[in-house]
């Protein structure tokens, strides 16, 4: 793979393409721009970034001791707002979290958060962690792998291991190696699938859902299927997925998982199935090379997910937003 220019260019140059139409002109506040090449991936080969990865290196700089209290107030209010499960009841904790600041991401998982929280009677066990929407300064625990840390470390706290489950949604760019940080020009990392295998598994969080929207997200699917746990990404593990564009409301995969497919009362295969199906009726008018959609079940997840979907309400929910299709009808 050569030195990481390559590692560089997943990091920062969709975003720093797209950042520039993120907000109309009309509107006075400018989310967080990605401007500047992260500060150390151009300095290393692709194996020791591939490492680093899978310790969970992350970068932060021009980070102030005002901005770090206020951060440590709204992940200590994120946390102390989750409510302990309840004995007896296969209770879902969601996390839904936006690894990168550009608004679509923002967008996305705040929407994300309120379908799977509806979805799973969650509501008091989900917490959301991204960036700005677009619209003003985000009150919300960035989203970051250390945040991500932390919830998923308060979550094993408070579930019954036995009985309750983990819901993650993530969004954000991807690569090769993992699934991208990258908050403006102040934070940058990667969480790749050996890191995030080995942070759920020290914490004893088994019975889990992993639902990850990035480009080569498939890489995911070895490392964490397992019998108890369902993992559905948006590409295989060598294809881009699409619609990222940081002034879109969508993108391609979440729109058709969450505001299509998920917000309907059926089993969790079906929706992966009308997700990849949306997905490539997308891809194909836009005459794009197909992302090909993943998806794992295991053997006994079908346990927990039919005592959530017992739960599920029955009324399906309208989509919101502009449908990550219309990127298609831009001149």
């Amino acid at each position: 793979m050569g030195r990481v220019a390559g590692i560089a260019k997943w990091l920062l140059g969709a975003s720093i393409a797209l950042a520039a139409a993120s907000v109309p002109a009309q509107q006075s506040y400018r989310p967080p721009e990605h401007t500047q090449p992260p500060p150390f991936y151009s300095a290393i080969t692709a194996e020791q970034a591939a490492y680093l990865a899978d310790l969970g290196l992350s970068s932060e700089r021009d980070r102030t001791a005002k901005w770090q209290l206020a951060e440590h107030r709204r992940i200590d209010r994120a946390l102390a707002g989750l409510q302990p499960q309840r004995k007896g009841v296969v209770d879902a904790y969601i996390v839904s979290v936006a690894l990168d600041s550009d608004p679509v991401f923002g967008r996305e998982a705040r929407e994300a958060g309120k379908v799977l929280s509806r979805r799973y009677d969650a509501a008091g066990r989900t917490i959301v962690l991204a960036g700005s929407d677009g619209s003003a300064e985000s009150n919300l625990p960035r989203g970051a792998p250390d945040t991500l840390a932390l919830v998923l470390a308060r979550v094993a706290e408070l579930i019954d291991t036995k009985e309750d489950v983990l819901i993650l949604y993530t969004t954000s760019h991807g690569g090769p190696m993992g699934i991208v940080y990258n908050d403006a020009d102040s934070g940058y990392g990667m969480v790749s699938p050996q890191r995030l295998w080995s942070l759920l598994g020290a914490l004893g969080i088994e019975r889990r859902m992993i639902l990850v929207s990035a480009c080569y997200s498939g890489i995911f699917i070895p490392l964490l299927s397992t019998d108890d746990s369902v993992v559905m990404t948006a590409a295989s593990a060598d294809r881009t997925s699409f619609g990222c564009q940081a002034d879109s409301d969508w993108t391609f995969y979440g729109d058709a998982l969450i505001n299509h497919a998920l917000r309907k009362a059926q089993p969790i295969a079906i929706a992966a199935e009308e997700a990849a199906r949306l997905v490539g009726e997308w891809e194909a008018r836009g005459k794009v090379t197909p992302s090909l959609p993943q998806v794992s079940i295991g053997a006994r997840a079908g346990v927990w997910l039919a005592a959530l979907d017992r739960r599920t309400p029955a009324m399906a929910t309208t989509p919101i937003g502009k449908p990550a299709v219309s990127l298609l009808d831009q001149p």
